[in-house]
């Protein structure tokens, strides 16, 4: 556990030196949405976040999978990826799924299926390790040129409403620094609490007018600068009396929180209907892991370099494929040049 802080400490001493070398490439026209026909709220959803973002309407797969069912048979999924990498050009490197469900496919969420290849082995016990994520801390920059990997995404469409917030949060980032803070909570729940060693140190990192916060609590209330928000809880309280800013990234260390219409915990959706930009949870019982949920510092670290966050959050998670990605992936506060 030394040995981990000690990573994360420097991780964050290397962005007080970081120049922004490192900041986002991607573009619009590296990004495709893929809507679901038999869906009204995901048309429209991907029509808003192409306007949004000024996609190219050539980027727009049109997809069809009736009755919107929260988990895909193998066999089903293989012909909807087939259907999606059929039309697309080789400078997509990012793929949106502008619906709700379905979020898994088997045991592995449909992000890391689509993006890693689908592991059936992985259903056997899904509490084993996961394969290696080769975009896992990289300095890659175009993913699909460099590794071979389109990143995926999903934006929420059930709650019409919902997802347009999502996007206007998204679009209204790209370096507009603001005072800001970054939240790591530590709570009782040992089980849940794994990652707590790979939390950064606290420290001021003033080119980015951003405090780094390490906290004892069940949960913090009552903030309003809130840009990064990690905790291991079953479920977060007091979220309704906090202000996200916009391009916040949020997540819970629990088991099911990418079961997004599901009752048994709190659902990753919690996050973005109280203001976050962007979350992250697994759709399988992952056992506790660190490896399968983002990692704290490298998330931060990649973030405030200048990263979207669909490429923070990809490099920061270890092994995805039972986790899904959600929310809008080109929002990033700390990138020069992006924003819409």
């Amino acid at each position: 556990m030394r040995v981990l802080r000690l990573l994360a400490g420097l991780l964050l001493a290397s962005l007080a030196c970081a120049s922004g070398a490192q900041q986002s490439v991607l573009r619009p026209q590296n990004v495709a949405i893929v809507v679901n026909e038999a869906d009204p709220t995901s048309v429209d959803a991907g029509e808003y976040y192409r306007e949004a973002h000024g996609i190219p309407p050539r980027n727009v797969v049109r997809v069809k999978i009736t009755g919107s069912p929260r988990v895909l048979s193998a066999s089903d999924f293989r012909a909807l990826k087939r259907r999606i990498d059929t039309a697309l050009s080789q400078d997509i490197d990012v793929v949106l799924m502008a619906w709700t469900a379905p979020y898994a496919v088997e045991c592995n969420s449909i992000t890391a299926a689509y993006t890693m290849g689908l592991d059936m082995s992985l259903c056997a016990n899904t509490c084993a390790p996961a394969k290696a994520n080769p975009y896992f801390d990289t300095i890659a920059r175009r993913p699909y040129r460099e590794i071979g990997m389109r990143l995926s995404m999903l934006l929420p469409s059930e709650d019409a409403k919902l997802a347009r917030a999502i996007v206007d949060r998204g679009r209204f980032t790209g370096f507009r620094l603001q005072e800001a803070s970054a939240y790591f909570v530590v709570t009782g729940d040992k089980a849940r609490n794994n990652r707590a060693a790979l939390y950064p140190p606290p420290q001021r990192i003033a080119s980015r007018l951003l405090d780094v916060k390490t906290l004892r609590s069940d949960g913090i209330e009552q903030r309003n600068d809130v840009m990064i928000y990690e905790i291991g809880a079953v479920s977060v309280p007091h979220l309704d009396t906090l202000t996200f800013l916009p391009g916040a990234l949020a997540d819970h260390m629990t088991s099911a929180g990418g079961d997004l219409l599901g009752q048994s915990q709190m659902s990753s959706l919690k996050w973005l209907e109280a203001g976050a930009t962007a979350s992250y949870g697994t759709v399988s019982e992952p056992c506790s892991h660190w490896q399968k949920f983002p990692h704290p510092a490298v998330l931060l670290k990649h973030y405030l370099e200048g990263a979207t966050a669909i490429e923070a959050y990809w490099k920061s998670v270890a092994w995805p494929a039972q986790g899904v990605f959600i929310g809008d992936p080109l929002a990033a506060p700390y990138c020069r040049g992006c924003g819409g």
